[in-house]
């Protein structure tokens, strides 16, 4: 018996029965699901929850799936989405797929077809999780300067002004790239750490403390200045190279 564990599929549709039909040949496809009718106990359920993908229907009772998908986007709640919608009007096709949807599927529709597509877009994902570092770093993402520092992301390095070049840790380079595209802004602990883990991630302030320490502490060492990496007490933490130029 396999111990690996299934994806775990939202759907989200106004028919109750349709939503039960498609939950169930989900789940004789070997998948999960989760099953909502609405956009608030969907929002909910993925704020607390970690899900593979998201079937998002259009036309719900209380907003439709467009303002739902904005509002997760505002959340910093990332979910693949198929939309599957009786609505085929061409433009709503485009606005899904333009506003990060991955598929957009039409009722009626045949589920082979439907694990078809969800089944592509899963191994998708995946394969683009392979680049991932951290949440918020891909290998493919360019050099950038960090208090005076070359951070080089693809490989895993940060070159010092005194030359010298050291393997960086996954976490340290997410919190730096968090400070460095955030720059000039005021972030929190909470933001800084769902930027670097996840937004579900269970990560305590100490563990952040840690790896900021680690990071200063190396900077330090190799002549780098800390006058733009600022603790805001009570707050957070403030990335602002702008008065090193002054």
């Amino acid at each position: 018996m396999s111990t690996e564990k299934k994806p775990l599929i939202v759907v989200v549709d106004d028919e109750v029965e349709l939503a039960k039909v498609i939950a169930e040949n989900l789940e004789q496809s070997d998948l999960q699901t989760a099953t909502f009718h609405n956009s608030t106990q969907t929002l909910k359920f993925l704020q607390n929850n970690f899900a593979n993908l998201l079937l998002l229907d259009l036309n719900l009772p209380d907003q439709d799936g467009f303002t739902l998908l904005e509002q997760m986007k505002r959340e910093g709640i990332q979910i693949p989405t198929i939309f599957v919608t009786g609505n085929h009007a061409t433009s709503n096709v485009v606005r899904g797929l333009e506003m990060g949807g991955d598929d957009y599927v039409k009722k009626p529709f045949h589920f082979p077809e439907l694990i078809a597509r969800i089944n592509a877009v899963l191994r998708r994902t995946e394969t683009m999780h392979d680049q991932k570092v951290t949440t918020n770093v891909s290998l493919t993402q360019e050099p950038f300067d960090f208090c005076g520092a070359t951070i080089i992301p693809n490989r895993l390095e940060i070159k010092f002004p005194n030359g010298k070049v050291e393997i960086l840790g996954k976490k340290e380079l997410g919190i730096m790239q968090y400070m460095f595209a955030h720059q000039g802004e005021v972030v929190t602990r909470r933001n800084l750490i769902h930027g670097i883990w996840g937004v579900h991630a269970d990560v305590r302030s100490r563990s952040l403390d840690q790896y900021l320490v680690k990071i200063r502490d190396r900077l330090t060492e190799n002549g780098c200045d800390l006058e733009a990496m600022r603790t805001v007490h009570g707050v957070g933490y403030l990335y602002d190279p702008e008065p090193q130029a002054k």
